[in-house]
């Protein structure tokens, strides 16, 4: 008789607790759909009762996911959104192959866009940024809880 082989998991690495950290998202305008998504089951879970905060936290990823799908990826091309959390803050990251980093603009009544870091300078007083990954760049913010 033959027995199939049993697949063994790692004793040391545990499947972790509640949504994971990380999400891969295709570079088109459905992943913002997905981000946002993402984000309020990950704030759920690790901040609950703070809805005023996941709304936060999902309009930071909403600005940040859809400025990378527009301005720093091609098409067929990927992003990464990571998300931590602690007492203190929610950290958003997203990561694209462009190497441009975003710089704010003059608010003005004429355009359409442009208003995504003005939106992250209102939400994430605490900070955020941008710093070169090795195929890319990230860009991240806190929202302070």
């Amino acid at each position: 008789m033959f027995d199939p082989p049993r697949v063994l998991r790692p004793a040391c690495c545990p499947p972790p607790d509640g949504p994971p950290p990380r999400l891969l998202l295709a570079s088109d305008p459905q992943s913002a759909r997905r981000a946002r998504e993402f984000a309020r089951e990950f704030t759920a879970y690790h901040v609950p009762g703070a809805e005023t905060h996941a709304d936060s936290v999902v309009l930071v990823v909403c600005e940040l996911v859809t400025n990378s799908i527009r301005y720093g990826t091609e098409p067929d091309d990927f992003l990464r959104l990571t998300l931590d959390t602690d007492e203190v803050r929610t950290r958003v990251e997203v990561h694209d192959p462009v190497r441009r980093h975003p710089r704010v603009r003059p608010e003005s009544a004429e355009r359409d866009r442009g208003r995504g870091l003005i939106i992250l300078d209102a939400l994430c007083p605490m900070a955020w940024g941008t710093y070169d990954v090795p195929f890319g760049k990230a860009v991240w913010a806190e929202v302070a809880l």
